[in-house]
């Protein structure tokens, strides 16, 4: 298995190159009656794409979606969906110095020791370019959750680098915010210097990475499985799987080494849950709160600063990577972070419906949160966390 597909019930399969003449995908399972038009895809794959500010990569694709089939008037029918997206704006010829050198953190090295061969063009499969189509196909996920479960997932960048928001609360974040800046950054007042910092980052000629947050809320308790399809699993495994990523954490992730368990554990009365350190996920299964859940970035590895390798002869060289690049592919990553965490969520819930359709809702529902009112924080020990220590 090439393992080009991923998702169960709702399966995407994505094809293509950084430099080839098109991508595309083909979504297989989608149930039928989801009105889609090609303009749907247009607000997150612009959300996604680079050259829109200058501190994304140069390159400017004009992103226009394709139907070639499942989808009829309007309307999907049920068999497979194609999507197709042209590439208008490759630049083959800024790799040609480098097509026979291994680019370190790159996958230049490992795709030739697995297949004997690789597209050096822009990284051939290995480029975030891939990733349009996750976000192509995560549009008809979006529409379907929040349609039929009042599903909505958001995204914001929570670290750049060394730099946190000034003031950065997980259950208050301000989305009119979030969607206002080209960083997806959750704090306005930062905003110009944030631009100021990467500035400063790109004439040095370096990169940093980033941290990206998504928030799913409305989700119903009861969906994920209790052993080797935990929702959590699924979400780490999902998320992994986009370029450049080198950690997920669920809740409150790695800070949970620290904590004790008379904190961790998320107290519950009759009016809500009083915390939410397990991410809204327990034993594999939702809880009826927010789903959280955060995907580290590594700095890009293209960079103009040299750096010593080899070439596929087996021959030092000093690699310097031209280009169209960006000095940190986190600020684009949030549409493509909600994206998996859309088409995870799309798939677990016809799993579920499969399955535990007739369980119906079971009593009691505790409510996912105490509304208007925090924890007793002397209680929890919450002065013991400092959400800018990541």
């Amino acid at each position: 298995m090439a393992s080009n597909t991923f998702g169960k019930l709702f399966a995407v399969t994505t094809f293509g190159e950084s430099h080839g003449p098109a991508i595309g995908c083909v979504i297989d399972g989608c149930p039928p009656g989801i009105a889609i038009a090609p303009e749907e895809f247009r607000h997150d794959l612009e959300r996604r794409a680079t050259g829109k500010t200058r501190h994304t990569s140069a390159r400017r694709e004009a992103d226009e979606v394709e139907i070639l089939s499942g989808v009829y008037e309007g309307v999907t029918t049920g068999t497979p969906i194609a999507l197709l997206i042209r590439n208008t704006d490759a630049r083959s010829k800024d790799y040609a110095d480098i097509a026979a050198q291994f680019r370190p953190g790159h996958a230049d090295y490992t795709y030739w020791q697995k297949y004997g061969i690789r597209d050096p063009r822009g990284g051939g499969r290995s480029s975030a370019r891939e990733t349009t189509m996750r976000v192509a196909a995560a549009v008809i996920a979006k529409k379907w959750l929040a349609e039929r479960h009042g599903v909505q997932v958001r995204g914001c960048l929570s670290q750049i680098g060394d730099v946190t928001p000034g003031a950065f609360d997980a259950d208050t974040i301000d989305w009119t915010v979030v969607e206002s800046n080209p960083f997806f950054w959750p704090d306005a007042a930062q905003v110009d210097a944030l631009e100021s910092y990467m500035d400063a980052l790109r004439k040095s000629g370096d990169s940093v990475g980033a941290r990206v947050d998504v928030v799913a809320e409305g989700l119903p308790p009861g969906w994920g499985e209790p052993i080797y399809g935990k929702l959590d699993g699924e979400l780490a495994a999902a998320l992994m799987s986009i370029n450049a990523v080198k950690g997920v954490e669920i809740g409150d992730g790695f800070a949970s080494v620290a904590q004790k368990g008379s904190h961790h554990r998320d107290e519950i009365s009759a009016d809500g849950f009083l915390s939410n350190h397990a991410g809204g996920i327990l034993g594999g299964i939702s809880t009826g709160q927010a789903l959280r859940v955060s995907t580290a970035f590594k700095p890009t590895s293209s960079l103009r600063l040299p750096v010593q390798s080899l070439d596929t002869a087996g021959h030092a060289v000093e690699v310097v990577t031209t280009g169209r690049h960006d000095p940190c592919v986190g600020i684009r990553a949030t549409p493509i972070c909600e994206a998996m965490v859309a088409l995870v969520l799309m798939d677990q819930a016809l799993r579920h419906r499969a399955q535990c359709g007739d369980v119906g809702e079971v009593a009691p529902r505790i409510p996912a949160k105490v509304t208007g009112k925090k924890p007793d924080a002397e209680k929890l020990d919450v002065k013991k966390l400092d959400v800018k220590k990541r």
